[in-house]
């Protein structure tokens, strides 16, 4: 059985500040499933039960336990979520203490700016650095059309064009995830995450082709697992998606479109709602030509779902809060009935 290191793992100064006790051995969690975690200590590979819910846990979680049991979940350094498909009010978590977020797009009809940019709101508000991969480079003749575009979209982006199947150039990867880094990719269907999965990791895991017609591909990867790679650090392949609902992002927002956002600030009211008021900044840079019409829809669009979903995960929130004081308060009623 191989043995780690806790640098192998991910560990940081982040973790090793939060009061460790003496004794204990931190466990890091590489996959979640209904009933119990996947976990992985300097030791090898375990697994664990926890007294909560296991959706309360991401690929990544640095966690203790004793007897096989979680006993505590160490701060998160970065957390990856979205809403979920079922209830967009309550969000998935994704993964948790990811340095850097690969957001996997390719060089044909799957890039779309307003995904991206979806995407990168995603990722600086999780607190990952955003890396656009962009696969089927070999399948154009101008990948670095794509290149800048991409770039264009946030002086935090980083974004490089590959052919995924050429292993020398997937190895460009490796930077982002060796020495107990963590890198996760996320991205549509067919865009090639799980041929750079199989490159990075030495694994075999089946991939599909895309359709012709609109480039889009099936799903290959069901479920979300931490994995390592053969740089030494980890990688976390996702399942294809078809809609990233966001919620409870409003930094990332603020960060991917700061050029609006900074106009914003600056307008006669501070409840200009962008649209006919008088001094309104938003409205004039964009009669003096200096913001994009179609920029400018794409963020609505983000602040108003962003603001639907979270005072939705708000309501919701208060419910469930409402709904434990009731128990209580009926289950103390209960006991005092039987005293009596």
């Amino acid at each position: 059985m191989t043995s780690f290191e806790l640098a192998d793992l991910g560990w940081s100064p982040h973790f090793a500040r939060q009061d460790i006790p003496d004794g204990a051995h931190p466990l890091r969690i590489t996959a979640v499933h209904r009933d119990r975690l996947e976990a992985i200590s300097t030791e090898g590979p375990t697994w664990l039960l926890t007294p909560e819910k296991t959706g309360l846990y991401a690929p990544g979680d640095w966690v203790l336990a004793d007897l096989g049991r979680v006993t505590r979940r160490l701060e998160r350094q970065s957390l990856l979520k979205r809403g979920s498909a079922a209830d967009e009010a309550r969000p998935q978590l994704l993964a948790a203490n990811v340095g850097t977020l690969g957001i996997v797009s390719s060089c044909n009809a799957d890039f779309n700016i307003a995904r991206l940019e979806r995407y990168l709101v995603l990722a600086t508000d999780a607190g990952c650095l955003p890396l656009i991969v962009l696969t089927k480079a070999d399948q154009t003749d101008a990948p670095e059309t794509y290149v800048r575009d991409a770039e264009r979209l946030s002086p935090l982006v980083t974004a490089i064009a590959i052919d995924a199947t050429d292993p020398l150039e997937v190895a460009r990867l490796e930077a982002w995830c060796r020495n107990g880094e963590t890198l996760a990719l996320l991205g549509s269907s067919g865009v090639g995450k799980t041929t750079l999965r199989n490159a990075l990791t030495g694994e075999s895991a089946a991939t599909q082709g895309i359709r012709e017609d609109d480039a889009k591909g099936r799903h290959t990867t069901t479920s979300r697992a931490l994995v390592r790679t053969r740089s030494g650090g980890w990688l976390l392949d996702t399942p294809g998606m078809r809609s990233l609902s966001l919620t409870d992002v409003s930094g990332g927002i603020e960060t991917i479109f700061e050029d609006i956002e900074a106009l914003a600030d600056t307008c006669r009211f501070s409840d200009c709602q962008h649209d006919t008021e008088p001094g309104c900044a938003v409205s004039q840079a964009l009669e003096d030509g200096n913001l994009d019409a179609d920029r400018l829809k794409r963020w609505r669009k983000l602040k108003s779902e962003e603001r639907r979903n979270s005072e939705t995960l708000a309501e919701s929130r208060a419910r469930d809060k409402g709904f434990g004081k009731m128990v209580k308060g009926a289950m103390a009623q209960k006991r005092r009935d039987r005293g009596g």
